[in-house]
């Protein structure tokens, strides 16, 4: 009883169930569950050992104005995600096949619960978690581990951290830095996010170094260049520092203060 085009790719160990429609430009990996009124389509390529849980549509044509009528974007999954009910995941807009190097795109191990929305040319790294009703504008990134609770928003072309946790209905309209807290509309960084980072492998070395970072960027009187060398000059070298140097530096919106 579902609908699945002639031209899609489907592996063989796939399960397509009842009333889902998949079509002729979707590959699904081995392992993939699709589940019921589940809608595939788009130019998608879709990993190994993928769960859809009912009504999820994946791959639909973007909610942008500028996508041109008749292009049909990209989205690339990988392996071991979760889409859970009725959540939406939007293919990259396009005006011509010129944009063809853009892309939806989702790592790997990922739990997106109900009614979560991924719009257009975002890029998600592994492990991410999005609660109830989590919302991406586009072109919207998320680092590795992230986590972005329930109701909550994150504006156009914002960054989301490494390991950072996005309090429940928060307004996000500047990056989160990598291993911070922030929560409220609009939202503020509160902390390191010191049960996910114990969580996740991180020792006492480490979350003291990101600690020492949170309360030389948001709780100095130093500006943030002034900051950054600051932290650069004391906090010991570490692959938590670089990444918070770096991740600063390179923030076009802010970060979230």
């Amino acid at each position: 009883m579902a609908v699945v085009d002639p031209h899609a790719e489907l592996h063989e160990t796939a399960d397509v169930q009842p009333f889902a429609v998949i079509g002729p430009d979707v590959q699904v990996g081995a392992g993939t569950v699709v589940g019921p009124h589940c809608v595939l389509t788009g130019r998608t390529v879709i990993g190994e050992n993928n769960r859809f849980y009912s009504g999820a549509q994946i791959g639909i044509l973007s909610q942008d104005l500028k996508h041109k009528e008749g292009l049909v974007g990209r989205t690339v999954i990988g392996n071991g995600n979760m889409f859970r009910e009725h959540m939406t995941v939007s293919a990259s807009t396009l005006e011509s096949y010129d944009d063809d190097h853009r892309v939806t795109s989702i790592g790997d191990n990922c739990l997106l619960m109900a009614y979560t929305h991924i719009a257009h040319d975002c890029h998600l790294g592994n492990n991410v978690i999005m609660g109830n009703c989590a919302s991406l504008a586009g072109h919207v990134d998320v680092e590795d581990r992230a986590t972005i609770n329930g109701l909550s928003g994150v504006h156009q072309e914002c960054v989301v951290g490494r390991l950072s946790f996005v309090g429940a209905m928060s307004r996000v309209s500047k990056d989160v830095p990598p291993y911070m807290i922030v929560e409220g509309n609009p939202a503020r960084c509160h902390g390191p996010n010191v049960v996910g980072l114990r969580r996740n492998g991180l020792d006492s070395a480490a979350r003291k170094r990101i600690k020492d970072m949170y309360r030389i960027m948001f709780r100095s009187d130093l500006n943030t260049t002034q900051a950054l060398h600051e932290i650069e000059a004391t906090v010991e070298d570490s692959e938590e520092r670089t990444h918070f140097v770096e991740f600063v530096r390179k923030s076009l919106r802010g970060i979230t203060k």
